[in-house]
């Protein structure tokens, strides 16, 4: 090549370089993500930005995401009238001894028009061997539609088993809905999708991936697991449609999986409905309208339990989870229990937290001993120390890997959900977390996470202090990295 076609590619590298900057400096919300993004296509030549497109775009501002439940603007208004009036009435009627709390309901009402609903049963189902009968339980019972959306469904015995059901319940009239995520359920796609289409489900991927190594869609995953059944009936949570979460004779040497479910039968069920129906809107053929049908009345006068649902994605306009976890740990007064597998929070959270240790609110962190993940894993130790510092207890869970997502706060309030305490959940996926006002549920919830801890070991804080800057040092680098993990 001549010397001057190497200076002219030279040029037109640099100035592709420097817009792809301003493009990152323009569209990247988080300073600290944005450094990481610049250094990244600065420094690492044509990797750097093919990274970037991969990874980097924010979808939170450029709205490529754009959902809509139904696209009469004058039956939009009419339904968030009527959520925001529903849920104004519940505010005012909740618990007294939960009033307190009424700001993390006007909070979701306001950022992503989720209200709050009372006269719902509640149940927690604590790994796959209480949540799987449940489900197929139900499934079996549906009369009028299935809706179901999972980021893994696996082709193993418990998938299997589901895709009968869908399958039996299809050919009986049912109408029988499936969204999954194109890279968390990829097994599927060639043998058990055909199989439901072929039966009468309509099945479609989330956000279809063209070209894995180079998709930007590979990175904002549907992340949401939801079943709901006539309109009445939901479930929701941490648990995937995969084998690895049944801990019984069947599976002998596998690793312990621990996760928590809610099932849900009420009111509340039909936010849930509403955020599929969304979601079905955005990835499908159909424009599925509002019908009555999906919207049963299922308020049962022997339930009394307040709920909400929390969502938020790269198509909200706020990072919903992220701001309600905040203001709810703000609002503790004596204690919180966090459960996560992975723990990569972010200056915004950290602080919260930092704030509430040193209000003298007690914190446990309970996560796993040993990740699925390395570079998360150590990414997550970076920030131990500094939570010790301030009174933040940390458990290390040893059965097994601990894969839920709760928070409880004081005696009252509780998050059972998809989204894990890191970036990737409050940024770039598509999550749902269940927020539950009610006394019993955080004493079961509660309860759960001290069973938990007799399967720990607590990290300790001088020990902790006292390791050797090489064994910090892969964590430090990790933690460099944490906005892109």
């Amino acid at each position: 090549m001549a010397p001057e076609w190497i200076l002219a590619a030279e040029v037109v590298y640099v100035l592709f370089v420097i817009a792809v900057c301003l493009r990152i400096i323009y569209d990247t919300r988080s300073v600290s993500k944005t450094l990481a993004y610049l250094l990244l296509v600065i420094f690492v030549p044509i990797a750097g930005i093919v990274l970037y497109f991969s990874f980097g775009i924010n979808y939170r501002v450029r709205k490529i995401y754009n959902k809509k439940i139904i696209s009469d603007d004058i039956q939009y208004q009419q339904l968030k009238s009527r959520i925001e009036l529903g849920s104004q009435k519940a505010i005012q009627d909740i618990n007294p001894h939960l009033k307190k709390y009424s700001k993390i309901a006007r909070l979701l009402l306001n950022s992503n028009l989720s209200g709050l609903s009372g006269n719902n049963q509640v149940q927690l189902l604590f790994n796959g061997e209480e949540k799987f009968p449940e489900v197929i339980k139900a499934l079996k019972a549906a009369k009028h539609h299935i809706h179901m959306e999972y980021y893994i469904f696996e082709d193993e015995v418990i998938g299997q088993a589901i895709k009968e059901v869908l399958i039996e319940k299809a050919k009986e009239g049912v109408q029988v809905r499936f969204i999954y995520d194109d890279f968390g359920s990829r097994s599927i796609r060639k043998k058990i999708v055909p199989e439901l289409r072929a039966a009468g489900v309509q099945a479609f991927p989330f956000f279809k991936i063209f070209f894995i190594l180079l998709a930007n869609r590979l990175n904002y995953r549907n992340h949401r697991k939801i079943i709901i059944v006539d309109g009445h009936i939901a479930f929701t949570g941490g648990i995937n449609i995969s084998d690895r979460y049944i801990n019984d004779a069947e599976h002998p040497g596998e690793i312990y999986w621990r996760d928590t479910h809610i099932k849900i039968v009420g009111p509340a069920v039909h936010h849930l409905q509403h955020l599929f129906i969304s979601d079905w809107n955005f990835c499908a053929d159909e424009n599925l309208e509002i019908q009555h049908a999906f919207f049963e009345d299922c308020a049962d006068a022997n339930s009394d339990v307040e709920v909400q649902i929390a969502a938020s994605g790269p198509d909200s306009d706020h990072p919903t989870i992220l701001f309600n976890l905040i203001q709810a740990i703000g609002m503790a007064d004596e204690e919180i229990l966090i459960t996560t597998p992975y723990f990569i929070p972010g200056n915004t959270l950290l602080d919260a937290l930092y704030v509430a240790a040193l209000s003298d609110v007690k914190i446990k962190l309970l996560v796993p001993y040993k990740s699925d993940s390395m570079w998360v894993a150590a990414a997550a130790r970076s920030y131990y120390q500094e939570l010790l510092n301030v009174g933040v207890e940390i458990f290390m869970y040893k059965k097994g890997f601990i894969h839920a997502k709760t928070m409880v706060i004081d005696d009252g309030l509780s998050f059972i959900g998809t989204a894990n305490m890191d970036e990737r959940s409050f940024e770039l996926n598509f999550e749902v977390n269940t927020v539950v006002y009610d006394q019993g549920i955080a004493r079961q919830l509660k309860n759960a996470f001290y069973n938990d801890l007799n399967e720990t070991i607590r990290v300790d804080a001088e020990r902790w202090a006292k390791r050797s800057s090489w064994a910090q040092l892969p964590e430090k680098i990790a933690r460099l990295f944490s906005p892109l993990l």
